[in-house]
């Protein structure tokens, strides 16, 4: 276990650095916040009864999606996996006595929480002082807060997850590109990154939020707006552990798999 609280650390420290990229990345996300909840106005001025969420829930789902951004964004993918795996350089990685499932689960958690951190605080500060409807509202009752924060942290690990399922899938193919499209693709419709899962048709709805893809962002930003029953809460939560243990168990053997089977050519 020290050596990858190590891999985390030493990840976690260096993420931190990328400061010039964070403040970048905190204008960007606060142009895209305003546009998309100028977007969604739009639509409510034409029929606000027609939502399954008020505007206020809307713009509060937008904000945190774009101060947790680094948790969920499969597109942030670390590109060095990718490239050892294809270059042959992840023979260095095999010969080292640790996990590689663990390692690159520990190192791309320890990335994520990085880039957050470094953008999360000032997008909440700010968004708390925008007016009404258009800023953030605060959580649905403190019960609820403390909900977000454990299905935050599911949520990230599932994201992880995923995401090392991807880099050991890497191992069967000819070139990663391609699957990681196809992945950033599933992930940002299914997961609620275009739209919250609520405004799809119901029975389309209810088939989304049974796959892995919705125990990601959707569960602890809806959890927090409060607009989700306890019962959802409660299934929610326990769709997150399966998933996470599935994925987690799957990438792993996967893993052993790979290992045993991987092939690295020059000398």
């Amino acid at each position: 276990m020290k050596k990858y609280l190590s891999f985390f650390r030493l990840k976690f420290l260096m993420g931190l650095q990328y400061r010039a990229a964070a403040l970048g990345g905190i204008a960007t996300q606060f142009a895209w916040g305003f546009m998309e909840i100028m977007i969604f106005r739009a639509f409510y001025r034409a029929d606000p009864a027609a939502f399954p969420m008020s505007l206020y829930a809307t713009a509060s789902y937008i904000w945190l999606q774009q101060a947790f951004l680094a948790l969920f964004a499969t597109w942030m993918m670390e590109k060095d996996v990718f490239d050892s795996i294809v270059n042959g350089n992840i023979a260095y990685e095999l010969c080292r006595p640790v996990s590689i499932y663990n390692m690159w689960f520990s190192r791309s958690m320890a990335t994520r929480l990085s880039r957050a951190v470094l953008r999360c605080f000032p997008i909440l500060a700010i968004a708390i002082f925008v007016p009404q409807p258009y800023g953030i509202a605060p959580p649905a009752s403190p019960w609820h807060f403390i909900v977000f924060l454990a299905t935050l942290f599911l949520g990230l690990a599932m994201t992880v997850s995923l995401c090392v399922l991807v880099y050991i899938l890497a191992f069967f193919t000819i070139s990663p590109q391609g699957l990681q499209m196809i992945f950033i693709t599933m992930t940002d419709f299914f997961a609620g990154a275009l739209i919250p899962l609520p405004f799809f048709p119901a029975k389309m709805q209810s088939i989304m939020e049974l796959l892995p893809f919705a125990a990601m962002q959707n569960v602890p930003l809806r959890v927090y707006s409060g607009s989700m029953t306890v019962y959802e809460m409660q299934r929610a939560i326990v769709l997150q552990i399966f998933w996470l243990f599935v994925t987690t168990a799957a990438g792993k053997l996967l893993c052993k798999l790979a290992q045993k089977r991987v092939i690295v050519q020059g000398g």
